[in-house]
């Protein structure tokens, strides 16, 4: 089932290049998570510079079984976020994170779980 996605670009000019990269993310999240069923990715100029180049700002929403994630954060005081490649694949890495950690503690209670039930019969 493909994944309801919604990019939003705010305070810039909307970039094809950029959607197509970040929709290629959100293939590889929903690869991943089979079970993803909706990303909304809001990218942002963060600042209206001249001599300096502008920094971007990334929030990733998403959700996984009803459980919502979300991922950006204030890009950092360095030139790494004045990329706005490198901002999105930030916020998706760090989304990718948090569902291979929802996933492992997932996987660790259904483990648990018969244990637990035999404690009962």
């Amino acid at each position: 089932m493909p994944v309801s996605t919604t990019i939003r670009f705010e305070a810039m000019e909307p970039s094809p290049a950029l959607r197509e990269d970040i929709q290629r993310h959100v293939h590889k999240l929903s690869q991943l998570s089979p079970r993803l069923t909706s990303c909304d990715v809001a990218v942002r100029r963060s600042e209206q510079r001249h001599v300096h180049g502008n920094r971007y700002l990334v929030r990733v929403s998403a959700s996984l079984d009803g459980v919502p994630f979300q991922a950006g954060r204030t890009p950092p005081k360095d030139r790494t976020h004045e990329d706005a490649y490198i901002a999105v694949r930030d916020a998706f890495d760090a989304l990718r994170r948090q569902l291979e950690d929802h996933r492992a503690r997932r996987d660790t209670v259904r483990r648990a779980m018969p244990e637990a039930m035999s404690l009962f019969h």
